[in-house]
């Protein structure tokens, strides 16, 4: 029989989303995780960002963002859903915030989808130590990457940190063979639209090993009302997102220079 230790595992979430079909192949239940090492000014789930429990105020109404659940019971819900797996080829994927802020806990989660056979895959921007990352390795099918800009000190300018760190461990990763890489660019005005831009990603994409895709997910403002829920400001709130045209730009530009499967959205 195998331990089942990793169900008492305890760490923090702030939601859980099934019947998702943007997050990894097939049909897939999202857990968010709290916490996060970036602060990316377009940042759609600011109330990931924190690892504190929260308040969040929207349309008159205040509720409690994070609670802290063990293994066993993110996989209750989780489990619902196995027949859509199966059909779909789906599965679970751990979201946020950022996974590898609470690595033993992101780790202990993957492991329990690979014990009831359920497909697993992460999103994450890898700004961490490596020996977090290499904690989730051995229950990962699936690593979508962001590699949001290849110049450091505009990276830095738009999340709060340098990109060393992050380029670094795609290059870890790759070389490592242990799951399947997928490099993901969230498109934003002003930060990185630019053809040239998207093709200094796409040419870096395209030299690590084992990379066959590369995602362009344009700019939306979907969470800004959370912002102000939180008292927090909004600073992008004068940006329009990419145009369709636009983004088709780009994705020419990025297919100009590397070989990848570039496709808008992921």
């Amino acid at each position: 029989m195998m331990n089942t230790d990793f169900n008492q595992v305890r760490g923090r979430i702030f939601d859980i989303q099934r019947y998702s079909i943007h997050d990894g192949p097939g049909i897939r239940t999202i857990v968010f995780l709290k916490g996060c090492f970036l602060r990316c000014r377009w940042c759609c789930n600011p109330e990931s960002q924190e690892f504190a429990i929260q308040q969040l105020t929207m349309n008159g109404s205040t509720k409690t963002v994070g609670r802290d659940v063990t293994v066993g019971e993110v996989m209750q819900d989780v489990l619902k859903d196995m027949k859509y797996y199966q059909r779909s080829g789906g599965g679970l994927t751990l979201s946020g915030g950022e996974c590898l802020g609470q690595p033993e806990f992101a780790a202990a989660l993957l492991e329990a989808a690979h014990y009831w056979g359920i497909n697993t895959a992460i999103e994450s921007t890898a700004c961490a130590p490596y020996e977090s990352i290499q904690k989730l390795m051995p229950h990962l099918d699936l690593y979508m990457l962001d590699i949001k800009h290849m110049n450091s000190e505009k990276h830095r300018a738009f999340t709060g940190v340098p990109n060393e760190r992050i380029l670094e461990n795609a290059r870890r990763i790759a070389t490592s063979r242990d799951c399947e890489l997928i490099i993901r660019v969230p498109v934003v005005p002003t930060f990185n639209d630019t053809p040239e831009e998207i093709q200094a990603i796409a040419e870096f994409a395209a030299t690590l090993s084992g990379v066959r895709q590369l995602h362009l997910l344009p700019y939306h403002r979907l969470g800004q009302d959370k912002y102000e829920g939180l008292g927090r400001e909004y600073t992008l709130a004068h940006l329009e997102p990419p145009t369709n045209e636009h983004m088709q730009e780009l994705k020419e530009a990025a297919e100009a220079v590397c070989r990848l499967a570039v496709q808008i959205g992921g």
